[in-house]
């Protein structure tokens, strides 16, 4: 935005100093599209495997970030996906045969432990009721008897939980526990690839801040690429001209330092003026306001310009 500024500055200083009832080029710089690829983590830079103005091939390897931190990372979510996996067999399974055979085991030895004390309990109250023994003797058969169905219930419960398999509810945990384990990983797996900084679109490598060595913060630029089949003229249009510009229309380019000028159409157009005066928009003032443009040149010889290079557009003649 500030160079925009900075642009639109010149260009009304350019149009103050000549008659702008007369001047009609459209000043401004040539651009490519550009692509900046930030830092998915904190890491160091290991080495590069490209240079400053190097094309490259989408896909291409650009640098390389340290991938200790994140390959200890992944191998501790790839455990938890391993654990989790194992959660969720062992609840589908079921219990153990030799759990259930245990727990019957337990069950038959309740229920032969609860006739022993029913026999005991019909004995001492026979000998109660003939005055033979005391009230605590047959109190203590009661409680010996009641304790043995007790030891018999909690045993037939628990043989018929193992029996009748886990709840519904606690699979559906199990399972939404793996699919979170599985997400963590992945997550983690593509911040991984990314250390690996590669092209997404074929172009040139405008720009490396960073050197082998460095620490960039997270979110920093790594690489800067200028990609696209062609440049583009970016350029300032002043209020009085921007009615009679429209998407499509036919300029002629000037680039400095370039004797052949190159055909060019209006890419775009901003609905928004780039520069406004703090003062009110009425009468004169409003010539002041000017309208960035993008003309997209024709030709190969296009492909081989610069980034930076300033330059100036006129409309073609005989054209609407």
């Amino acid at each position: 935005m500030r160079l925009d500024r900075l642009l639109a500055v010149l260009l009304l200083g350019a149009l103050v100093g000549c008659n702008p009832g007369r001047d009609e080029r459209l000043l401004g710089t040539l651009e490519w599209d550009r692509i900046g690829l930030p830092a998915e983590a904190s890491e160091v830079i290991l080495d590069w495997d490209v240079a400053e103005g190097q094309r490259v091939a989408a896909g291409q390897l650009l640098l390389r970030l340290d991938p200790r931190r994140l390959d200890a990372e992944v191998a501790e979510a790839a455990g938890q996906v391993a654990e989790a996996e194992g959660r969720l067999r062992e609840l589908s399974n079921g219990a153990r045969a030799e759990n259930i055979d245990a727990a019957r085991a337990t069950l038959a030895q309740g229920r032969a432990d609860l006739t022993d004390a029913e026999r005991n309990f019909t004995r001492i109250d026979a000998l109660y009721g003939r005055k033979l023994v005391a009230i605590a003797e047959l109190d203590k058969a009661r409680a010996s008897r009641d304790q043995a169905r007790a030891t018999v219930a909690n045993a037939d419960a628990r043989l018929r939980e193992l029996t009748n398999g886990t709840r519904p509810e606690q699979l559906d945990q199990a399972s939404a526990a793996l699919d979170a384990a599985r997400g963590n990983l992945t997550r983690l797996q593509v911040s991984r690839e990314h250390l690996d900084v590669r092209a997404p679109r074929a172009g040139v490598v405008d720009a490396l801040p960073f050197r082998p060595g460095d620490q960039p913060p997270q979110g920093a630029e790594l690489v800067s690429l200028l990609v696209g089949a062609q440049p583009y003229a970016r350029v300032f249009v002043p209020a009085d001209q921007r009615a009679a510009l429209g998407i499509g229309d036919r300029l002629r380019v000037k680039v400095e330092g370039v004797d052949t000028p190159f055909d060019a159409h209006v890419r775009s157009i901003r609905s928004e003026s780039s520069f406004t005066p703090y003062f009110a928009l009425v009468g004169d003032d409003a010539s002041r306001l000017v309208y960035r443009a993008e003309l997209l040149l024709d030709g190969d010889a296009a492909q081989r310009l610069p980034a930076g290079l300033p330059l100036s557009a006129e409309r073609v003649a005989d054209e609407h």
